[in-house]
């Protein structure tokens, strides 16, 4: 937004200072070896105001000029056959191809293919740390949920977001899916066009949109947070839970998430390539915004219930224990003082699954080889999603 200038107006609060001293922001820290100041804030407080241009006028051409339906056809079939200069298509989805179709100077399949192997060997811990640290996590910054908040995320459910995000996941951490007009492709170019249309109907719509304090709906600074979130914070808690992560893994995994955030049309110099520079953008970040909020708290028990509502499991102690479970994982994984914030209940002995996990982990990383943890986790994770999508396609199942 023209003209308005952003300061790290949280940077002397106490859940600030707390996390960055004493909580994870602390245990980033020491596990990037990273070292953080506020030198270069001004070079990334602009984005708070920033959106991709590109995104939003493709939507206005093609999305706002028919019914959703034949508009979600119309732009597959530009996603999976590519578009030239010489198509009778807007000059805006010429352009917005022209980016994606092109491949950059720095992508490196292999790297790729190594965080790709890395997402799959962690198995169900992957799923853990995607839903107990990186999701719920990121409930705890108040203004990042606003966007969720206007598109009616609560009313849609957990079940549908749980769902929704496993299916992006998934679909871009696989062998060769980021290749052109492969799947993960198709994913990210489909999600960067979704962001498009929720941003352009909040701001239509939405008539209090705070951008002051909230930033752009869907801005591209929160976009690289939410990136850092699948790769940085993703990474960390993995590592709580007892993976090894090698050099060129972690590597990978950015290299990974930097194509998926080019290819979504977050700008590139906001993209780390490692973890010191993944937690010095997000320490950064973290300094405009304020903690949870009653949002935040609605969010959150939203995705705790969620294993209550999902019929993945049959009978409801199942999904009593489920519950527990992600509870342990979650006060393990985040900060006390988080937890707090959000209202995760307090649970006897919650500390023992999360330990148990961590051990099993370790044992099986030594006595398994790294092709068959490979194999066996895609099969796990996949597993998972298409449980996920029996339910969304079943007709009486709703999420609210």
């Amino acid at each position: 937004m023209e003209g308005m200038i952003l300061q790290p107006r949280f940077k002397d609060s106490e859940h600030f200072r707390n996390f960055w001293t004493m909580g994870n922001g602390k245990s980033l820290l020491d596990f990037s070896g990273a070292e953080v100041n506020f030198d270069h804030f001004e070079q990334f407080s602009p984005y708070f105001y920033h959106v991709d241009e590109v995104g939003d006028q493709v939507v206005k051409d093609i999305y706002f000029k028919k019914n959703f339906h034949d508009a979600s056809k119309e732009m597959e079939g530009y996603i999976r056959n590519g578009v030239s200069e010489q198509d009778g298509v807007p000059e805006s989805v010429k352009q917005l191809f022209s980016q994606t179709q092109a491949i950059p100077a720095w992508l490196d399949y292999r790297l790729i293919k190594k965080g790709a192997e890395l997402c799959m060997r962690s198995n169900l811990d992957a799923l853990i740390s995607l839903r107990d640290y990186c999701l719920m996590g990121g409930y705890d910054y108040a203004y990042l949920n606003k966007p969720l908040i206007a598109t009616e995320a609560l009313k849609k459910g957990a079940v549908k977001r749980l769902s929704e995000t496993l299916d992006f996941w998934v679909n871009v951490t696989r062998y060769d899916a980021l290749k052109l007009h492969q799947k993960g492709y198709e994913f990210a170019v489909k999600t960067r066009l979704i962001h498009s249309y929720a941003r352009l109907s909040i701001k239509k719509h939405v008539k209090n949109w705070d951008t002051e304090n909230w930033g752009e709906p869907i801005n591209s600074w929160d976009m690289m947070a939410t990136y850092i979130g699948f790769s940085l914070v993703f990474m960390h808690s993995l590592h709580k839970l007892g993976t090894i992560i090698s050099e060129e893994e972690e590597k990978g995994m950015f290299h990974l998430w930097k194509y998926v955030g080019y290819l979504l049309g977050i700008p590139e110099h906001l993209l780390p390539n490692n973890k010191q520079e993944a937690t010095q953008y997000f320490y950064l970040w973290t300094s405009v915004q304020p903690p949870a909020d009653k949002d935040s708290v609605l969010l959150a028990h939203s995705l705790l219930n969620e294993s209550l509502i999902n019929p993945a499991l049959r009978y409801q102690f199942q999904r009593k224990n489920l519950r527990y479970l992600h509870i342990c994982c979650t006060w393990f994984l985040l900060d006390d003082d988080v937890c707090k914030r959000l209202q995760i209940p307090e649970v006897a002995y919650r500390k023992a699954f999360p330990l148990v996990k961590r051990t099993i982990t370790k044992i099986y990383e030594k006595t398994v080889s790294r092709e068959a943890r490979i194999s066996k986790g895609n099969q796990a994770q996949m597993k998972v999603l298409n449980d996920y999508h029996s339910i969304m396609e079943n007709s009486n199942f709703h999420s609210s």
